[in-house]
Protein backbone atom coordinates (compact mmCIF):
# COMPACT_ATOMS: atom_id res chain seq x y z
CA UNK A 1 0.00 0.00 0.00
CA UNK A 2 1.24 3.44 -0.91
CA UNK A 3 0.36 6.07 1.72
CA UNK A 4 0.09 9.78 0.88
CA UNK A 5 -0.38 12.36 3.63
CA UNK A 6 -2.74 15.28 3.06
CA UNK A 7 -2.91 18.81 4.46
CA UNK A 8 -5.05 17.51 7.34
CA UNK A 9 -3.06 15.85 10.10
CA UNK A 10 -3.26 12.02 9.81
CA UNK A 11 -5.77 12.10 6.94
CA UNK A 12 -4.28 9.58 4.52
CA UNK A 13 -4.91 8.75 0.88
CA UNK A 14 -4.12 5.07 0.35
CA UNK A 15 -3.31 3.55 -3.04
CA UNK A 16 -3.21 -0.24 -2.97
CA UNK A 17 -0.71 -2.37 -4.80
CA UNK A 18 -2.58 -4.23 -7.54
CA UNK A 19 -1.82 -7.82 -8.45
CA UNK A 20 -3.27 -8.72 -11.87
CA UNK A 21 -3.46 -11.93 -13.84
CA UNK A 22 -5.94 -13.77 -16.09
CA UNK A 23 -8.45 -14.01 -13.23
CA UNK A 24 -8.58 -10.26 -12.57
CA UNK A 25 -7.12 -8.02 -9.88
CA UNK A 26 -6.30 -8.63 -6.23
CA UNK A 27 -5.67 -5.85 -3.72
CA UNK A 28 -5.40 -5.49 0.05
CA UNK A 29 -8.12 -3.27 1.52
CA UNK A 30 -6.73 -2.98 5.06
CA UNK A 31 -3.29 -3.48 6.58
CA UNK A 32 -3.00 -2.35 10.20
CA UNK A 33 0.75 -3.01 10.10
CA UNK A 34 1.22 -0.52 7.25
CA UNK A 35 -0.97 2.04 9.00
CA UNK A 36 0.99 1.55 12.24
CA UNK A 37 4.23 2.15 10.33
CA UNK A 38 2.74 5.55 9.38
CA UNK A 39 1.81 6.43 12.96
CA UNK A 40 -1.80 5.20 12.86
CA UNK A 41 -2.95 2.66 15.46
CA UNK A 42 -6.22 1.55 13.81
CA UNK A 43 -8.30 -1.22 15.33
CA UNK A 44 -11.42 -2.19 13.40
CA UNK A 45 -14.57 -2.41 15.51
CA UNK A 46 -17.27 -2.31 12.84
CA UNK A 47 -17.78 -2.56 9.08
CA UNK A 48 -20.47 -0.62 7.23
CA UNK A 49 -21.68 -0.46 3.64
CA UNK A 50 -23.47 2.54 2.12
CA UNK A 51 -25.41 1.71 -1.06
CA UNK A 52 -26.44 4.82 -2.99
CA UNK A 53 -28.82 4.43 -5.91
CA UNK A 54 -28.61 7.90 -7.40
CA UNK A 55 -25.93 10.22 -8.72
CA UNK A 56 -25.43 13.33 -6.53
CA UNK A 57 -26.58 11.71 -3.30
CA UNK A 58 -25.20 13.63 -0.29
CA UNK A 59 -24.30 11.98 3.02
CA UNK A 60 -22.98 14.03 5.92
CA UNK A 61 -21.30 15.82 7.57
CA UNK A 62 -21.16 13.17 10.31
CA UNK A 63 -18.76 12.69 13.22
CA UNK A 64 -18.58 11.38 16.79
CA UNK A 65 -17.41 13.28 19.85
CA UNK A 66 -15.48 11.84 22.80
CA UNK A 67 -15.40 9.36 24.31
CA UNK A 68 -15.98 7.78 20.89
CA UNK A 69 -12.89 7.42 18.74
CA UNK A 70 -14.57 6.87 15.39
CA UNK A 71 -11.78 6.80 12.84
CA UNK A 72 -12.72 5.42 9.41
CA UNK A 73 -11.12 3.72 6.45
CA UNK A 74 -13.40 4.17 3.45
CA UNK A 75 -13.27 2.61 0.00
CA UNK A 76 -15.55 3.09 -2.99
CA UNK A 77 -16.49 -0.39 -4.23
CA UNK A 78 -18.70 0.72 -7.16
CA UNK A 79 -19.09 4.17 -8.70
CA UNK A 80 -17.32 7.24 -7.34
CA UNK A 81 -17.56 9.87 -4.61
CA UNK A 82 -16.34 13.36 -3.91
CA UNK A 83 -15.42 13.05 -0.23
CA UNK A 84 -14.71 15.98 2.09
CA UNK A 85 -13.07 15.70 5.51
CA UNK A 86 -13.09 18.58 8.01
CA UNK A 87 -10.72 18.56 10.98
CA UNK A 88 -12.57 19.30 14.25
CA UNK A 89 -9.76 18.27 16.63
CA UNK A 90 -9.03 21.22 18.93
CA UNK A 91 -5.37 20.19 19.38
CA UNK A 92 -4.71 19.71 15.66
CA UNK A 93 -2.51 21.93 13.50
CA UNK A 94 -5.17 21.62 10.79
CA UNK A 95 -8.21 22.56 12.93
CA UNK A 96 -11.19 23.62 10.76
CA UNK A 97 -9.36 22.93 7.48
CA UNK A 98 -11.18 20.82 4.92
CA UNK A 99 -9.80 18.48 2.31
CA UNK A 100 -11.62 17.09 -0.75
CA UNK A 101 -10.60 13.70 -2.13
CA UNK A 102 -12.22 11.84 -5.02
CA UNK A 103 -12.17 8.06 -4.79
CA UNK A 104 -13.75 5.55 -7.12
CA UNK A 105 -13.97 1.92 -8.07
CA UNK A 106 -11.67 2.82 -10.98
CA UNK A 107 -8.85 4.49 -9.02
CA UNK A 108 -9.20 1.89 -6.20
CA UNK A 109 -7.96 4.36 -3.56
CA UNK A 110 -9.06 4.50 0.07
CA UNK A 111 -9.14 7.27 2.65
CA UNK A 112 -8.15 6.93 6.30
CA UNK A 113 -10.06 9.54 8.33
CA UNK A 114 -8.78 10.12 11.87
CA UNK A 115 -11.14 10.28 14.84
CA UNK A 116 -12.31 13.82 15.53
CA UNK A 117 -12.86 14.71 11.89
CA UNK A 118 -16.23 15.20 10.18
CA UNK A 119 -16.89 13.41 6.91
CA UNK A 120 -19.33 13.89 4.03
CA UNK A 121 -19.52 12.64 0.48
CA UNK A 122 -21.42 13.29 -2.73
CA UNK A 123 -21.88 10.40 -5.13
CA UNK A 124 -20.75 11.12 -8.68
CA UNK A 125 -22.42 8.09 -10.30
CA UNK A 126 -25.57 6.04 -9.96
CA UNK A 127 -25.23 2.81 -7.95
CA UNK A 128 -22.27 3.92 -5.85
CA UNK A 129 -21.32 1.63 -2.97
CA UNK A 130 -18.98 2.75 -0.18
CA UNK A 131 -17.38 0.38 2.36
CA UNK A 132 -16.27 1.64 5.78
CA UNK A 133 -14.03 0.04 8.38
CA UNK A 134 -14.79 1.84 11.64
CA UNK A 135 -12.39 2.36 14.55
CA UNK A 136 -15.26 2.44 17.06
CA UNK A 137 -18.84 1.28 17.30
CA UNK A 138 -21.63 3.70 16.44
CA UNK A 139 -22.91 5.48 19.55
CA UNK A 140 -26.07 7.59 19.18
CA UNK A 141 -25.11 9.55 22.33
CA UNK A 142 -21.88 10.85 20.76
CA UNK A 143 -23.12 11.13 17.16
CA UNK A 144 -23.14 14.67 15.70
CA UNK A 145 -23.50 16.37 12.36
CA UNK A 146 -23.81 19.63 10.48
CA UNK A 147 -25.08 20.53 7.02
CA UNK A 148 -23.00 19.92 3.90
CA UNK A 149 -23.33 23.63 3.03
CA UNK A 150 -22.58 25.11 6.45
CA UNK A 151 -21.35 28.67 5.88
CA UNK A 152 -18.67 28.40 8.57
CA UNK A 153 -16.62 26.04 6.38
CA UNK A 154 -17.80 27.16 2.92
CA UNK A 155 -17.01 23.79 1.32
CA UNK A 156 -17.00 23.90 -2.48
CA UNK A 157 -18.95 20.93 -3.86
CA UNK A 158 -18.61 20.09 -7.58
CA UNK A 159 -22.41 19.66 -7.95
CA UNK A 160 -25.47 20.42 -5.82
CA UNK A 161 -27.02 17.35 -4.19
CA UNK A 162 -30.15 15.83 -5.75
CA UNK A 163 -30.79 13.41 -2.88
CA UNK A 164 -30.22 14.17 0.80
CA UNK A 165 -31.87 12.75 3.90
CA UNK A 166 -34.17 14.92 5.98
CA UNK A 167 -31.85 14.39 8.94
CA UNK A 168 -28.77 15.57 7.02
CA UNK A 169 -30.60 18.58 5.52
CA UNK A 170 -31.83 19.70 8.98
CA UNK A 171 -28.56 19.44 10.89
CA UNK A 172 -27.81 22.66 12.84
CA UNK A 173 -25.00 25.08 12.04
CA UNK A 174 -21.56 24.12 13.28
CA UNK A 175 -20.58 26.09 16.39
CA UNK A 176 -16.82 26.27 16.98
Amino acid sequence: MNIKRTEIENLLLISPFLYSDDRGVFRRSLCTTTLFEHGINFITKQGNISENLHKFTMRGFHYQIEPSMESKLITCITGSIYNVVIDLRKDSNSLHKWCPIEISSKNKKSIFIPAGCANAFLTLENNTTVHYYMGDNFNPKTYKGFRYNDKYFNVKWPYPPNVISEKDSKFPDYIP
